[in-house]
């Protein structure tokens, strides 16, 4: 009975290992994501009217980027 348990206790920690493992692979990936985006807003943002209506975007535009 006792190896029983501790073979459920040691299934129930990996679980948990890899939920905590895949919740950080997520933050990680959210906080990439923005980083590019901001990147992106900061890299659109140096550019003039003109360069913009080139590429079919406005000062708008920049600013509903995700």
């Amino acid at each position: 009975m006792t190896t029983l348990d501790i073979a459920r206790g040691q299934r129930t920690d990996r679980i948990f290992a890899g939920t905590i493992v895949a919740a950080i692979a997520t933050l990680f990936e959210n906080v990439s994501a923005w980083n590019d985006a901001r990147m992106t807003r900061n890299a659109l943002s140096r550019l003039t009217d003109r360069e913009l209506d080139d590429i079919g975007l406005s000062r708008a535009d920049i600013d509903n980027l995700r």
